[in-house]
């Protein structure tokens, strides 16, 4: 790869990962800052990861984004920071004096966007996290870092919730999801972390009705860009956060470690995105 070992360059490692918005997101930051530097997908099987990762600076590249499904591969390979333990997966490699480490900005991106979106958000004594998945990890370390006292953890197997919050301690308080409907109106901050409500999923069946008044509403999903459930939580007037702003506000770190850079999450590149989002 001739370029990249000219200048410098971050890629994408996935398998698939031909649907990623990230090129679009860090070529427009580097556009905008005239950085000469580039940002590619590369496709690798689970199989030629390691040897992918150990080649990555002979490769000509300076970090990477690690995707599905590779996170938890990325976090062993490499010298995690306290997020990436805490989470157990690593979404952002770099180099620093010649040691491959790792990251997981799922947390700050999540956080940064609900800062963004729904300032005050972190008054809230009690939050309401639906599913115990990878991203719910992120979700979960953000609240208890954040201050949040009390987050119950809600999944449909119930031992999954219980096994992620036993890695948290007792601010986190697993439950099935027959308590949902109980647990609403105690939830100063509700989040999905779940598939549900995404195109081609099953309806998010959830009453925002029940939620107390000021409540903020997170969905991490972002096709569609308005889900139902930030769309009734709207039509309520409450606060949202949706899954587009905590994508690009997780992809701030990444940029700066690569390319030393800080860059910013804009209206324009929020609309870059989106238009992007609506023609795939």
């Amino acid at each position: 790869m001739t370029t990249a070992a000219r200048t410098p360059a971050a890629c994408l490692i996935g398998w698939p990962a031909a649907h990623s918005r990230s090129p679009l997101i860090h070529r427009y930051w580097l556009r905008t800052l005239g950085i000469e530097g580039g940002y590619v997908i590369e496709a690798v099987p689970p199989d030629d990861f390691r040897d992918f990762v150990l080649r990555l600076s002979l490769r000509g590249f300076v970090g990477a984004n690690v995707t599905i499904p590779h996170k938890e591969q990325a976090l062993a390979l490499s010298k995690p920071d306290a997020r990436a333990k805490a989470v157990g997966a690593a979404n952002t490699l770099w180099f620093r004096d010649g040691e491959l480490c790792s990251t997981n900005t799922d947390v700050e991106g999540f956080i940064n966007n609900l800062d963004a979106s729904a300032p005050g958000w972190d008054k809230a004594q009690e939050a309401l996290v639906l599913g115990a998945g990878g991203a719910s990890r992120a979700v979960v370390f953000g609240l208890i870092d954040r201050g949040i006292k009390t987050v119950h953890l809600v999944n449909r197997t119930v031992a999954r919730a219980q096994a992620l919050a036993g890695q948290f301690g007792s601010g986190v308080q697993p439950a099935g999801w027959d308590e949902v409907e109980k647990l609403l109106p105690r939830a100063g901050l509700l989040v999905n972390t779940t598939s549900l409500g995404q195109h081609g999923q099953p309806r998010l069946e959830i009453d925002v009705a029940r939620l107390p008044d000021g409540a903020v509403v997170a969905d991490l999903v972002y096709v569609p860009l308005q889900t139902e459930l930030l769309a009734a939580a709207q039509a309520r007037g409450l606060k949202t956060a949706d899954g587009l702003g905590m994508l690009l506000h997780q992809a701030v770190r990444g940029f700066e470690l690569w390319f030393g850079r800080r860059p910013q999450v804009t209206s324009e590149l929020r609309a870059l995105v989106e238009a992007d989002l609506k023609h795939a």
